[in-house]
């Protein structure tokens, strides 16, 4: 059966940006509610008191309060060593029956070179490979046969190490990748394992990106 609080609550969960700033007690709950009235009666069916939609704003952000600021807080605060590397390439490359045998010819001759940074990920149709652009020869050589998707020079990456509750914690990825997009940062690439995450921005971008993972810790 439907509750004015659970249409609100509905209505709300849909809106991501409008959730944190809620959290974050920016917003007047009477000019929300009044703002979003005739959506909500329309999902409701039926004519919705003005005074109910604020009361459950209320109880809402009393809610969201206490799981961001109890829950994701105390893990974004524990966030470990954050590493920066500059100078990288991104490839995109279609799938297919020898990719893999041309990433393991190439992970032959990069092994002994040092500092070399690589990372590979392969999906359901495309497989990633992020090198230091000092290897990209290395790999357009192997690779030369290969269908290319795409190419991105100039990029770095975060690598952020995070606590072990992070995998028990939801919200976490979104609370860190909702800070970004606050910024304008765009995120060409994200590699995660199950304790750390690295993305990858543009080497324009890498300064202000750092500093926003950074200051969640504060």
């Amino acid at each position: 059966m439907k509750t004015v609080s659970s249409i609100v609550e509905n209505y709300i969960k849909t809106k991501p940006f409008l959730l944190n700033a809620l959290s974050l007690g920016i917003i007047n709950l009477t000019s929300l509610s009044r703002n979003i009235m005739t959506e909500l009666e329309s999902d409701f069916g039926k004519e919705v008191k003005q005074g109910a939609v604020v009361m459950a704003l209320k109880r809402l952000t009393e809610e969201l309060d206490f799981r961001l600021n109890h829950k994701i807080n105390k893990v974004i605060k524990n966030i470990g060593e954050i590493t920066v590397r500059s100078s990288l390439t991104d490839y995109t490359f279609a799938a297919s029956d020898t990719v893999l045998n041309k990433q393991a010819d190439l992970i032959t001759d990069i092994n002994a070179l040092p500092d070399i940074f690589y990372t590979s990920s392969r999906g359901v149709n495309e497989t990633n490979i992020v090198v230091s652009n000092s290897i990209n020869h290395l790999v357009d050589k192997h690779f030369a046969n290969e269908k290319l998707i795409q190419k991105l020079d100039n990029l770095a990456s975060i690598t952020v190490k995070l606590p072990k509750e992070n995998i028990v914690v939801p919200g976490i990825y979104y609370f860190i990748f909702q800070r970004l997009a606050w910024e304008g940062i765009i995120i060409n690439e994200v590699i995660s394992t199950s304790n750390e995450f690295t993305i990858l921005v543009s080497e324009e971008q890498v300064d202000v990106a750092f500093k926003v993972i950074k200051d969640l810790k504060n």
